[in-house]
């Protein structure tokens, strides 16, 4: 029987991943490529596409090389990655805007000033606090007008990496269900770009790409590029979906009220819902599209927040000569002993801001510090932040969709290697959290849509429920529970009182 493997390439903010797999479950090759960055100015963060495809290439070329002639078996590909940012490229897939996701914040006035005359319509319709794309052409139409006029479309990186494999027109770009939300620009319900909307903020609709479902084709592998991967020529390229719902998708989170948490480079914790129901007061989450075009995921990113960890420990804990995980194991030796609470001690980790709610003014804090706290206390005090931010979008789930509470809660990401966060994840939201097996839930996903476009797999669920073994269960200390629960209500008094501060802070 002809062997048939499945590509699945993930395109991260500070990595691209590609892996092939058996519909067994397994890696059968990968590879990593780091991800070029510029950072010339406060708030400035640029990430060429070029750069960004030439790291792809070399993903799958290495990926190919150790796989040999079983290379040969691949049938598809499909891409997962970035959800928040935009590209405008011209008509030949050059790059013109470069990549500018929700680290290159010199678009946020422009946010700021569409949610003031728009942001009820932006969530009630769109399902999103924290419009990216919208904000995006905005701001490249105003500040670059002469750049702006050479632009064909908008593109997500999936897109754009299908255009340049497949040599598509222009106008045949595609974008997925997943990834429409942060547009600014879609009717979640109706899963289809909002005239209303796109009419009110002055865009193009003929500059958008056309919607899909995540196991569409956006098109065929061409025969050069083939030739320079090593895959099949005429391959489908499955558009996927972005990393949150590909990672859904081979954690297998598809039951009404299933949960999982990502504590990744954005932490993220979604919750599988049948129908729309937003938090109107509180906005602690935002909708979007499953894999299919029926239900949803509630969703909450904590903007930046392993990033930010990332920072704190390279800055203040990595010493001369040592690497980064020799890092971590001092921070998490400094810190594990420290009772709830830090010491009275807190912190606010969103140093890029906030995006649910949304405000771009919000910045990092430590507060509450005595000369009898050290640097484990410090890193301590992050985690209980982002903690506390989960815990409130735990609540605002509960009051909205009242009959899905209560279940497990799946851990996957970096962060699930820690070994004091799942614990105290449980502890300060009174949920049980579930570490599973597998550690490349998105890459198996997005694999997983590529057989599912080719329609060799007609079950998702099923084969990934298959796939999804829970390693660890980390159960909520029911005392630690009761004391988190005030450090939890100041979390959220201090991230709204301190907002005009904050204001004050950044206009000097």
């Amino acid at each position: 029987m002809k062997e048939k493997l499945y590509m699945g390439v993930d395109l991260g903010t500070s990595f691209i991943k590609s892996g092939v797999y058996s519909l067994d479950g397994r890696l059968q090759a990968g590879w990593s490529e780091p991800v070029k960055d510029e950072r010339p100015a406060p708030g400035v963060f640029l990430q060429h596409g070029e750069e960004l495809y030439e790291a792809v290439c070399s993903c799958i070329r290495h990926t190919t090389e150790v796989l040999g002639e079983r290379a040969g078996a691949i049938e598809a590909v499909a891409f997962t990655g970035q959800m928040a940012g935009s590209m405008g490229v011209d008509e030949n897939w050059n790059d013109v805007t470069t990549w500018s996701c929700t680290l290159d914040g010199r678009y946020l006035p422009y946010a700021d000033r569409q949610r003031e005359q728009f942001g009820k319509e932006l969530f009630e319709v769109g399902g999103t606090n924290a419009p990216v794309m919208c904000a995006k052409y905005a701001w490249f139409r105003e500040a670059f007008p002469k750049e702006h006029k050479r632009i064909a479309k908008y593109v997500m990186l999936n897109g754009y990496m299908i255009g340049k494999m497949s040599g598509i027109p222009v106008d045949e770009a595609k974008i997925d269900y997943s990834l429409i939300t942060w547009t600014g620009l879609s009717d979640i319900r109706t899963r289809q770009w909002s005239e209303q909307i796109c009419r009110d903020l002055e865009v193009d609709l003929s500059m958008l790409p056309e919607i899909v479902s995540c196991t569409a084709a956006g098109g065929y592998l061409s025969e050069k590029t083939a030739e320079e991967l090593g895959l099949p020529p005429g391959i489908p390229l499955i558009v996927g979906a972005g990393d949150k719902v590909s990672g859904c998708t081979g954690a297998s989170v598809f039951g009404d009220g299933d949960l999982i948490f990502e504590a990744a480079s954005y932490g993220a914790v979604s919750c599988r819902v049948p129908e729309v129901r937003l938090d109107l007061k509180r906005r602690n989450y935002d909708i979007i599209g499953s894999i299919d075009d029926k239900s949803y995921y509630a969703h909450k990113y904590i903007q930046g927040s392993g990033i930010t960890i990332d920072w704190f420990v390279e800055s203040f804990l990595k010493e001369e000569g040592t690497d980064k995980k020799a890092a971590f194991q001092k921070a998490e030796e400094l810190a594990k002993d420290i009772a709830p609470g830090s010491d009275k001690m807190m912190s606010i980790g969103l140093l890029g801001g906030s995006a649910m709610p949304f405000d771009s003014e919000m910045k990092g804090l430590f507060m509450g510090h005595t000369w009898n706290h050290g640097k484990g206390h410090f890193y301590h005090a992050l985690l209980e932040g982002f903690s506390y931010d989960l815990a409130l979008t735990l609540d605002s789930l509960k009051d909205q969709y009242p009959e899905y509470t209560g279940k497990q809660i799946k851990l996957i990401g970096g962060g699930a290697k820690s070994s004091i966060w799942p614990q105290m994840l449980a502890d300060v939201t009174g949920y049980e959290f579930a570490r599973l097996g597998r550690e490349d839930a998105a890459l198996w996903g997005a694999a997983v849509l590529a057989a599912a476009g080719t329609g060799e797999v007609k079950d998702i669920a099923a084969l990934t429920e298959e796939h999804a073994e829970v390693k660890t269960v980390f159960y909520p200390n029911e005392e630690k529970h009761r004391r988190y629960k005030e450090y939890v209500k100041l979390y959220e008094a201090f991230t709204k009182e301190l907002h005009g501060l904050y204001e004050r802070l950044n206009r000097q």
